[in-house]
């Protein structure tokens, strides 16, 4: 993944990777004939990809199987300490087949490791073969720390 430079040099591909690790919603961005479409969506970074859910409700997995190209937004904002970072990828996308493996973890992320603690919505999810994946392939990453000191 090329990481567009804005100054920070390898402390730019370090942050990046850090923002991917935090359980932070992303915004996922789709192409539509009626313009682009956004859907806010939890996701796992695993082996340079980004991973989404896609359920049967869902309509980005169909939009991704028309053109692949999209595009990823995080943005970590915290007024209390002023962090502001913000992970902005654009590349490809592809639906793929559920793995209740990888959903289990992703889960676990936002929900903890006790899944007998989870919300009821989503104890059964790992195992529902309805799902789809999306796995997204950052072809280019803009990184911005733009974090201030409260007042």
């Amino acid at each position: 993944m090329q990481i567009v430079d804005a100054g920070y040099g390898h402390a730019g591909q370090a942050l990046l990777l850090e923002i991917l690790e935090r359980p932070l919603f992303a915004h996922f961005a789709t192409a539509c004939p009626d313009g682009p479409r956004v859907s806010p969506v939890w996701f796992l970074y695993e082996r340079g990809a980004v991973w989404i859910v896609a359920n049967e409700k869902d309509s980005f997995w169909k939009r991704v199987r028309a053109d692949p190209r999209c595009a990823l937004e995080i943005v970590d904002f915290d007024v209390s300490s002023g962090r502001v970072h913000h992970a902005g990828m654009r590349g490809r996308a592809e639906v793929l087949p559920w793995e209740p493996e990888r959903a289990r973890r992703l889960l676990q992320r936002y929900l903890g490791p006790e899944q007998a603690r989870w919300d009821a919505r989503f104890r059964s999810a790992a195992g529902d073969y309805t799902n789809r994946w999306i796995r997204f392939d950052p072809q280019s990453a803009v990184i911005r720390d733009q974090s201030y000191l409260p007042g």
